[in-house]
């Protein structure tokens, strides 16, 4: 066995190191940030609505 093969593949990210960013690249990452909350939002809502349809179907 290769001990890469225990190693996770999805390493957790380090924080970005907010000091060096400027005033307009903080702006630029909330915005991107918030723009993938909203995608996971979006994807949580459309779930849901998944999971409501079919217990509606398997309650008939």
């Amino acid at each position: 066995m290769d001990p890469q093969d225990l190693e996770p593949r999805h390493r957790p990210q380090p924080p970005k190191n907010l000091d060096v960013m400027s005033i307009g690249e903080l702006e630029d990452y909330v915005a991107g940030l918030q723009a993938e909350i909203e995608r996971a939002r979006a994807m949580i809502a459309s779930k849901q609505d998944h999971r409501s349809s079919a217990e509606q179907l398997f309650k008939s």
